[in-house]
């Protein structure tokens, strides 16, 4: 449907209600007289010319019954009306063809003069030739006025009322609403406004829920996984209180046990409150300058201790110069922490974990690749997934809560960059990201 604007609409219709009245006149005019000529029917004028002719003339028979009787024959063949007065305008005849017909118009008036004085006076009547046309020409009007108002019951007030309802409907929150189909214009760009209102709120809701869902499972999965380590330590502290511990390589044992649960418990906590503050809340980053070649050696040393218990080797393979960003170094280095933990973690024992860090171009990029047993197809694909984990288990051996690949990918976005993992050529899992240069001389 082809659309048009208002004032154009407009303006159709001034031409609409101007040129239809027009345009019935001229056609009633042509049909009744057979021509467009607008002046007096010549015939009229010949007959109003013989009648005055012939009233003039028998000035003496004005009185006279046959005289008159004549000339109402005469009036009735031509379809005219006269009236004679006298010179005290009295009347003396009075006739109209036919009787009792308003259409008439005076068409000619004179007095008749005898001897110096006014003997009498004549008019004379013919029809009006255009009644006719006049009468079809306000039909004409009233034609346009009832075409225009239909096409703007239409295409604007209809459409416009059924837009107002569907804006109602959507602040009371329902979001399925029909809309119209309009050729004018405006109304076409407010339905196409009104629609793209309503599928980004269907659209922001969906997401609403979604989050709403996953809130709901980050809570009931992290009340799960919190609740292990607790019944863990609360056993062994129940034990130590009731002397179970009897000697002192139990007690040495039990508090291990104990140390290494609470430790565990504030891991949890600290996933648990930087995957909040990265999505759910907003976050300022501290814009500092960072030397990441600087950050990735003192994440290094911190996980060295773990990776020693297991005879694993975290080896800076290769970093470059001029690594510098911009950042928050404590999220920065609390991401970084997270991926080499997670190497850590599923890196067999006596296997080796190689750092690289680089400039490229206008990035920084630094990787992280261990000589594990790799990414399986499916967890590629969902290794960042809030609370997502490999094994089929959720035992705490192998790693946290699930949220640690999450927060870090989160961080490095947050910061510009992005983090992706992959599976090394000769084996292992490969880490891979990068965040924006810092330019010393901007």
């Amino acid at each position: 449907m082809r659309s048009i604007r208002i004032r154009t609409f407009s303006v159709l219709s001034l031409l609409l209600i101007l040129m239809l009245p027009w345009v019935f006149y001229v056609t009633a005019h042509f049909l009744t007289t057979k021509s467009l000529s607008f002046d007096t029917n010549e015939a009229q004028k010949e007959d109003l010319k013989k009648m005055s002719h012939f009233i003039e003339t028998n000035t003496e028979n004005w009185s006279d019954p046959k005289w008159q009787d004549d000339l109402r024959g005469k009036l009735q063949a031509l379809d005219m009306g006269v009236e004679i007065l006298t010179e005290s305008n009295q009347e003396i005849f009075f006739r109209f063809f036919p009787e009792e017909d308003r259409s008439f118009t005076r068409s000619e008036q004179f007095s008749i003069m005898q001897d110096g004085r006014i003997f009498g006076r004549v008019m004379i009547f013919q029809p009006n030739s255009r009644a006719v046309q006049m009468i079809v020409a306000f039909a004409g009007l009233l034609l346009a006025f009832f075409i225009i108002g239909y096409v703007m019951r239409r295409f604007i007030l209809k459409p416009l009322e059924k837009m107002s309802q569907a804006v109602r409907q959507v602040a009371e929150g329902d979001l399925d609403v029909q809309l119209p189909e309009s050729p004018i214009k405006e109304i076409t760009e407010v339905h196409g406004g009104i629609q793209i209102m309503t599928d980004s709120l269907q659209e922001s809701m969906q997401k609403q829920v979604e989050l709403e869902e996953e809130r709901r499972f980050i809570i009931a999965a992290v009340a799960h996984d919190l609740r292990t380590p607790l019944f863990a330590l609360r056993g062994y502290l129940d034990g130590l209180e009731k002397g179970i511990a009897d000697s002192p390589d139990k007690q040495a044992k039990y508090l291990a046990v104990c140390k290494e649960k609470s430790a565990q418990l504030a891991r949890l906590v600290e996933d648990l409150f930087t995957f909040t503050k990265t999505e759910y809340l907003e976050m300022e980053l501290k814009k500092d300058t960072v030397n990441l070649p600087l950050l990735l050696q003192r994440s290094i040393d911190s996980l060295n201790p773990l990776a020693k218990q297991n005879s694993i080797s975290i080896i800076p393979n290769y970093f470059g110069d001029d690594c510098m960003i911009m950042g928050d170094s404590y999220l920065l280095e609390r991401a970084i922490n997270n991926l080499l933990d997670n190497a850590v973690r599923h890196t067999p024992h006596s296997g080796k974990i190689f750092i690289q860090c680089y400039k490229d171009g206008n990035r920084v990029v630094f990787t992280v690749q261990d000589t594990g047993k790799g990414f399986s197809s499916e967890e590629i694909h969902r290794v960042f997934d809030p609370l997502y984990r490999g094994e089929a288990s959720r035992n705490r051996s192998t790693g946290g809560v699930g949220l640690g690949l999450t927060i870090s990918r989160r961080v490095v976005r947050r910061h510009g960059g992005d983090l992706v993992v992959d599976n090394y050529s000769e084996g292992g899992a490969l880490i891979k990201g990068w965040i924006p240069a810092h330019c010393s001389n901007a």
